[in-house]
């Protein structure tokens, strides 16, 4: 008899991986999404992207490099985006799990007062048992059920680990944009210091002037108050810094402070700004990865739902000792065991299979959306940052060859005010527009540097 219900229940397992094998859910593909012309640019496209460069190749600056260490240490965005892995990879191993069965052990001691008007009253009073158990439960994955969790327990952890190198990425172009915007602004007050000294100079030189009548009071407050407007542009630039400074230190995770730093004007990015092929993006802009991962995770899901439609094979199994006598509870007597298979088949549930295939369907839609839109996204913005580089780098040259005519002709009108060739209005404009071109010129290569930056994390670089 024993080796009849063996043989049966061999016959009931070959029976079910047969059957298993057979049915299948549905294999992921990856989506064909069109990458020509994603990306607004007049460069030869070929296979080198600027995202190929490590960070630490393209920003050679030794502070910074240490900087954007340290916040790849201490972030607290990073931070929280490992520990969001760590939960995602926890979901994964139990995904994993899905094909082992449950175990559960079972010791109860069931004591039982019996009424004596009732059936057995006459014959006991009171009934103990004792009993030390396990059950066993196995689903079969028949329809793919158990596989599709894992494979989307799996999607949703590398989709964390694509968001946790998106932050990296973000993090990485956002502490050396801030560090090359606070050298700009080091130059600008450098710049606005020097001519503040010239602005004295100047109040004292038509303060001379008005003495001996060549000008009037009205070119001497018009002169001071140029002084002031001056230093008004000192402080706003003052105050700027000590911004840029707390926001710099928070990225670091670190509370606000001064920051230790270089000199602009040696600042450069030797780097051949390429964008490569389109195609690129889909296996390195991070946001592009994540996106894709989270419509195989909805693919997946799909699977789930549609696996629900059909009947459900399970095997459950119960073994162990029970008696009436504690003294006999060990007893080979007391040992009993049941296996239990069957088929589940869902009839009527008021529709939830239904809806809830119609329901993944609809995010499965949107994932795939949402995908094309990230790709559509990271399209422009590489063409953005490219667009950018290029008008800065035009304009910087432009800028140059404005600077230093506006330059001469500060110089010359201080000269020729001398002499009573210009009136001081001229001066004053020269003057205004000279620091003014100064100030944009350093704008213009913080530009420059920034449109690098934009390009890099555009591209996906920064991991």
């Amino acid at each position: 008899m024993r080796k009849q219900n063996i043989i049966k229940g061999s016959l009931l397992i070959v029976t079910m991986l047969l059957v298993q094998s057979c049915f299948v859910a549905k294999n992921y593909e990856t989506p064909k999404v069109t990458t020509d012309n994603l990306y607004r640019t007049e460069q030869t496209i070929d296979s080198t992207s600027l995202a190929m460069i490590s960070w630490n190749q393209l920003f050679t600056d030794a502070l910074l490099q240490g900087y954007i260490n340290e916040g790849l240490q201490n972030n607290l965005d990073m931070q929280i985006a490992l520990q969001s892995m760590a939960a995602a990879e926890a979901t994964m191993k139990q995904g994993k799990a899905g094909y082992f069965p449950t175990l559960n052990g079972n010791a109860t001691w069931t004591h039982q007062e019996i009424s004596k008007n009732s059936q057995f009253g006459s014959l006991f009073s009171s009934i103990d048992q004792y009993e030390m158990s396990a059950k066993l439960s196995w689903e079969a994955d028949i329809w793919g059920k158990i596989r599709s969790n894992k494979r989307a327990s799996v999607a949703q952890y590398l989709q964390t680990q694509a968001a946790k190198q998106a932050i990296q990425t973000e993090l990485v172009a956002n502490i050396a944009s801030l560090y090359y915007q606070l050298l700009a602004i080091d130059a600008q007050i450098e710049v606005v210091t020097k001519t503040m000294d010239n602005r004295d100079k100047s109040v004292e030189v038509i303060t001379a002037l008005k003495e001996s009548g060549s000008v009037n009071e009205v070119a001497v407050q018009q002169t001071e108050a140029q002084k002031y407007a001056t230093e008004i542009i000192l402080k706003d630039l003052e105050y700027n810094r000590k911004v840029l400074e707390n926001s710099f230190n928070q990225l670091l995770g670190k509370a606000p402070n001064t920051v230790t730093r270089s000199i602009f004007e040696n600042q450069k990015i030797d780097a051949n700004v390429k964008v490569g092929l389109p195609a690129y993006l889909l296996s390195k802009r991070p946001d592009v990865v994540a996106a894709e991962l989270n419509f195989r995770n909805t693919f997946e899901l799909t699977n789930v739902a549609r696996s629900s439609f059909y009947p459900s094979l399970t095997v459950n199994a119960t073994g162990g000792l029970q008696a009436l006598e504690l003294k006999d509870w060990f007893n080979t007597k007391s040992i009993f065991a049941n296996i239990i298979t069957g088929l589940t088949q869902p009839i009527f549930n008021q529709r939830q299979n239904k809806t809830r295939l119609e329901v993944a369907k609809a995010n499965q839609k949107k994932a795939y959306l949402q995908f094309e839109k990230a790709l559509l996204v990271a399209g422009k913005e590489v063409s953005d940052a490219l667009a950018s580089y290029e008008n800065e780098t035009d304009k910087l040259s432009i800028r140059k060859k404005q600077l230093e005519a506006l330059t001469k002709a500060a110089d010359y009108s201080d000269e020729l005010l001398q002499y009573g060739l210009v009136n001081y209005l001229e001066v004053l404009t020269a003057k205004d527009n000279a620091l003014n071109t100064e100030i944009n010129y350093i704008d213009n290569k913080f530009n420059q540097l920034n449109a690098v930056i934009n390009l890099y994390k555009a591209l996906g670089g920064g991991n």
